[in-house]
């Protein structure tokens, strides 16, 4: 019943990680960290992304310009990319060390302690997948912290656009979300492994500790 228990939470997490590191993948890919209308061109709506700035049609015709360099890019966009970029590496990182680390996969087979080589994987494994979710949180709310700033911004004019949340923002704060999911249920089923071999280890010394007073018991009644 433990081992089915350890077993389920194994493969959550791991699922829950790739699921995440997706989620990243796509926040990172999308083009619309911030979106900006106007009534002035109302069939128009400009996306600004982490690679470049795009212009959607109302007719579906999406048309993207990449950034021309990093230099001269805004800093909370250049902070962004740099942490999007390495929260990705650090997710798939997390994930490959969790995979070999599971009950259900044949492997740490030549270490003299298999089991306790898997837990160390999937440890490491889930403490990835926690940095991974607290980094993939700052971009993402450092971006929308901002645009709130600049939209009730008292000093601009109330005629002039401004920059509202987009797509990505929300699929960045799900993927961080589940980066944390995955790296908890992961680290909760070292826990219960622990607690596994911990009982299992205390019912074997009471059960030697049991042998000889019954042998002493048996000798009396003869």
């Amino acid at each position: 019943m433990e081992f089915s228990r350890v077993a389920l939470l194994e493969l959550s997490g791991v699922l829950v990680a790739a699921g995440a590191s997706l989620g990243s993948l796509a926040a990172t890919l999308i083009t619309g960290w911030l979106t900006l209308s106007s009534e002035l061109l109302p069939t128009e709506t400009f996306q600004l992304g982490l690679w470049g700035t795009c212009v959607v049609q109302d007719q579906g015709a999406l048309e993207c310009r990449p950034y021309n360099g990093v230099l001269g890019l805004p800093h909370d966009i250049q902070l962004a990319r740099a942490l999007m970029c390495v929260t990705m590496v650090t997710g798939l990182l997390g994930l490959l060390l969790a995979v070999p680390g599971m009950t259900l996969v044949n492997s740490c087979r030549r270490r003299p302690d298999p089991r306790r080589c898997k837990r160390v994987l999937r440890a490491a494994g889930g403490s990835l997948s926690l940095a991974a979710g607290a980094l993939q949180l700052v971009p993402v709310s450092h971006v929308a912290h901002l645009a709130v700033q600049r939209y009730f911004d008292p000093s601009v004019p109330e005629v002039m656009p401004r920059w509202e949340f987009g797509d990505a923002l929300f699929c960045g704060w799900t993927a961080g979300a589940l980066h944390l999911l995955g790296g908890a249920l992961l680290l909760t089923s070292c826990l219960c492994v622990g607690m596994e071999s911990g009982d299992g280890e205390a019912a074997a010394a009471a059960a030697a500790a049991s042998i000889p007073l019954r042998r002493r018991r048996r000798f009396e009644y003869v």
